[in-house]
């Protein structure tokens, strides 16, 4: 089996489209730039089938590397017959992979091989033949110095016996089938460790027991936490009657003296073999699947929180609000940068709030500032009551924005780098008022588990996160392009073909030559070569360069036949640029060439139509319930408004503007039932909540939308 033929299993679609997009893959072209300026070679294909085509060659790769050591390792052993190689050549499932191969894998000392070594193989083979009578006779004549009666040469007989049926690739491939279908997930409560304080989130799996297949990912990967916190002991079986019955019925072909030997062997076999690792495999399977699931819901939530809509380029006062230690104060520019900052004590106990009133009257004015920012955290509500008292000179938007992981970036280094000279509230209080104008550019510089919307996200695979995680920030970032003149390091690293280094080589040309007045600037910075140039220009963007093209999605290879559309239409570029009478007037067929089909021409024209556009909307303020400022202020029954802040497979988080966020079950989103939280909600919707009930001692909020 080819590799093409191997992904045609996995994907829909024709297998020159598959072998095209291995080929980009191979020259170096990355997956943002194929998707959208190679689709006449991959016959449309979208950024997520081409993601999978390339797992999929990784996976087939990692297949056909464990093969070859496999029959290398066989066949050093001399053991390497045409039909094994056959088998193993023709197999593209690890676990029957490994099947085959456990007999000849190098592993410690077993019972079995100290029964070898001490001469039981053939008494073995006798009783596996089950012709033989009197065993008792036959074992006496295998007695040695190491074999002291015959009772322990037919026990050594019967370890040898174990090990074979333990490698018998037809029983452990249908015992396999039988967990798969049939296993059951059981947990038992740690009774010394029951009553400490960390026990009670896990109170639920005490006494639990559930059919794997049944287990939902939240649930898995929450008694696997219980169980490594040392909470319970956790096991995955099935009924045993029914397997050694199976196995029983497939070794023991009569009734004589050898079927007791066998039935003893088939039971040491399952105990202590192939229930051990059929089940650890049968669990480690059923992780891998929660993980994938827990990290597309991680990946999904991402996604919507890096596009969550922009304010755009507003002057902003962002305030990171508190009690004790007051308000922290920023104010940035358009592009972002501080201008200025103070601490402001509205609140107790200091209460010096006709003072601080006057300061923000002050600093708006004085900094031309067109809506503020406020951080969710402690003494958000206050602070948020407390500015919407001032009495301004212009209309200025409020906003509460989400403050999860400002911490973070201000304690990391690249805050440190952007502000040398400020302390870390200072930071996290521009942290604050950035990703109101811009979430994309503030949020790619925080690690993505920080900032907190995903389940379970400390228990799953890290390595494979981490990779999906990086996947969306690059996806996100490329689908919107970015500011040439204005990107930061981080945000420019994602862009497609640049990378870390050539990020750093960016800004630091930026920095000695003053901004880019085109594309083909780009050239001129240390080691960006062709190829980093054909990847990553056309998701970058230029404004008011000399080329309005620069300012567009149109890649530069494509300049050539927009100025020939132009030209036809006697028209200069400028004047075609968003001239929907002109475009559409385009017959597209005449400008197909070998390099640009007419799926890249309809991408062209479509891009000429609104050159530049940002597919995220606009930010807009939203009103919470100002009765309700604490948990203590809910009643069951209340209608508020909220905004969805995290999503889960059993149901979504609402901020309903107090610290506390109330849970939504998958069973309240709506009337009917609901296979996929993401049909109902998306991440920053603004929804209406009824509260149905509330915790104040566990801090627990439930909601429903059914209302």
């Amino acid at each position: 089996m080819t590799n093409i033929e191997y992904i045609l299993k996995h994907v829909s679609t024709a297998p020159k489209n598959i072998e095209s997009t291995l080929q980009l893959l191979a020259e170096d072209c990355t997956i943002p730039f194929i998707a959208r300026y190679r689709k006449d070679k991959t016959g449309n294909l979208d950024e997520v089938v081409i993601e999978q085509i390339a797992k999929l060659n990784v996976v087939f790769e990692a297949i056909s590397k464990r093969k070859e050591a496999i029959l290398k390792s066989i066949a050093e052993q001399e053991a390497l017959t045409p039909e094994l190689e056959q088998k193993i050549s023709s197999s593209f499932n690890l676990n029957e992979l490994e099947d085959f191969y456990l007999p000849y894998k190098k592993k410690r000392k077993t019972k079995a091989d100290v029964a070898r070594e001490n001469g039981l193989e053939p008494l073995a083979k006798i009783i596996m033949a089950q012709n033989a009578d009197d065993l008792d006779y036959i074992a006496s004549k295998y007695l040695n110095d190491k074999v002291a009666n015959e009772d322990e040469a037919l026990q050594g007989a019967r370890d040898i016996i174990a090990e074979w049926i333990n490698e018998n690739m037809y029983i452990r491939k249908n015992l396999r089938r039988m967990f798969q279908r049939k296993a059951v997930i059981e947990t038992k409560v740690i009774k010394a460790k029951k009553d400490e304080e960390g026990a009670k989130k896990f109170e639920q799996y005490f006494e639990w027991s559930e059919p794997i297949t049944k287990a939902p990912s939240h649930r898995l990967l929450a008694m696997l936490r219980a169980e490594k916190e040392g909470y319970i002991k956790l096991k995955v079986d099935i009924e045993q009657e029914e397997a050694l019955e199976f196995i029983e019925e497939n070794i023991i072909k009569n009734k004589k003296e050898t079927a007791t030997h066998l039935k003893k062997a088939i039971g040491d076999s399952y105990k202590r073999l192939l229930e051990p690792a059929i089940s650890n495999e049968t669990l480690q399977e059923a992780k891998a699947k929660a993980d994938a699931s827990s990290i597309q819901v991680f990946a999904g939530n991402l996604n919507q929180l890096l596009l969550a809509p922009p304010l755009g380029e507003k002057r902003i006062l962002a305030i990171d609000p508190g009690f004790r230690t007051g308000c922290k104060v920023v104010c940035l520019d358009e592009k972002g940068d501080l201008l200025y900052n103070e601490t402001i004590f509205p609140h107790a106990p200091q209460n010096e709030t006709a003072m601080a009133m006057k300061k923000i009257r002050s600093m708006v004015n004085s900094y031309k500032i067109d809506a503020i920012s406020i951080g969710n955290g402690t003494a958000s509500r206050e602070t948020e009551f407390f500015i919407k008292k001032i009495a301004f000179d212009k209309p200025i938007q409020v906003f509460v924005v989400s403050e999860a992981g400002a911490s973070v970036y201000s304690a990391s280094k690249i805050a440190r780098d952007e502000f040398p000279n400020y302390d870390v509230t200072v930071r996290g209080a521009v942290s604050i008022g950035r990703r109101l104008s811009d979430p994309l550019a503030e949020l790619v510089k925080i690690d993505p588990k920080s900032i907190g919307v995903g389940q379970y996200q400390h228990d799953v695979d890290q390595t494979q996160l981490k990779s999906e995680l990086d996947t969306v920030v690059t996806r996100c970032v490329n689908s919107v392009g970015i500011n040439l003149n204005t990107a930061s390091k981080s945000l420019l690293r994602y862009v497609s073909g640049i990378g870390e280094k050539m990020a750093e080589n960016i800004v630091a040309y930026r920095s000695e030559n003053g901004a880019f007045e085109s594309r083909n600037q780009l050239k001129k910075v240390p080691r960006l070569g062709e190829k980093a140039f054909q990847q990553a220009a056309a998701f970058i963007r230029i404004t008011n360069a000399k080329n309005p093209l620069d300012n567009s999605a149109v890649h530069p290879e494509a300049y050539g036949i927009v100025e020939k559309m132009a030209k036809d239409l006697k028209i200069s570029v400028n004047d075609l640029i968003a001239n929907k009478e002109k475009i559409s007037a385009i017959p597209l067929e005449n400008y197909v060439t070998d390099a640009v089909g007419l799926l890249s021409l309809k991408d062209i024209v479509k891009e000429l139509e609104k050159p530049g556009l940002d597919p995220r909307k606009s930010a807009k303020v939203f009103e919470f319930d100002a009765n309700v400022k604490t948990i203590r202020d809910l009643r069951t029954g209340m209608v508020l408004p909220g905004i969805v802040n995290n999503i889960t497979n059993f149901g979504c988080f609402v901020d309903i503007g107090i610290k506390e966020s109330g849970l939504v079950h998958i069973s309240q989103l709506k009337e009917g039932f609901v296979s996929d939280v993401n049909e109902v909600v998306k991440l920053h919707q603004h929804v209406q909540v009824k509260v149905t009930e509330v915790d104040e001692d566990r801090k627990r909020i439930q909601l429903s939308m059914i209302l």
